[in-house]
């Protein structure tokens, strides 16, 4: 089927670009790279990359994509939360036993697999009266960082600036020279998605 100058997947919607980068864009998330991998100019990737996650036909593709490997895996949000609470919801005490005497030592007999999960290192070291066992948790403030930053309860705000730190320079536009500037730009778009 051909419409407008390009070939479409009438199973898709999408032309041969937009497929690529929806594959593309499984990969690693990162729209712009996905467009330069998929064969849009790398001076435009970026812009393209978000006209293409803003493309209704595109998104619903990745959205299938992502819903299929999801199944595939078995790995889904709710999973990688529950672990990323393993880390960051560890305690050091959860290994640790005291002796008679009162002294902390390492007991790792009864850790659970979940427990399991939080531990980035032991090191069992041999010396004259036995073995010394150290140990390291897995980074516990990174977890609740990426915990939160996925519950939305921090925002991430840029200062965007003119030269020089100064202040943004703006000028007054007029409908008509605004949609002109969107219709040169739409027309921009459209010839970038032919292949």
């Amino acid at each position: 089927m051909v419409a407008q100058g390009r070939t479409l997947n009438t199973q898709q919607g999408l032309n041969t670009k937009q497929r690529m980068f929806v594959d593309e864009y499984l990969v690693d998330l990162n729209a712009t790279q996905a467009a330069i991998r998929a064969g849009y100019a790398a001076g435009s990737a970026d812009g393209q990359g978000s006209r293409l996650l803003a493309n209704v036909h595109v998104k619903a593709q990745i959205d299938m994509a992502m819903r299929k490997r999801a199944e595939r895996t078995k790995i889904t949000q709710d999973r990688v939360m529950a672990e990323f609470a393993k880390i960051g919801f560890a305690s050091m005490a959860d290994y640790l036993r005291m002796d008679e005497n009162g002294h902390a030592f390492v007991d790792l007999s009864n850790v659970t697999r979940d427990q399991a999960a939080a531990i980035g290192e032991v090191v069992v070291e041999h010396v004259k009266d036995g073995h010394k066992t150290k140990f390291k948790l897995l980074d516990k403030r990174a977890a609740l960082v990426d915990m939160g930053k996925h519950l939305g309860m921090f925002v991430e705000r840029k200062e965007i600036t003119g030269r020089d730190g100064g202040p943004i320079q703006t000028e007054d536009v007029s409908a008509h020279d605004l949609s002109v500037a969107v219709a040169t730009l739409m027309q921009k778009t459209s010839d970038a998605e032919r292949p």
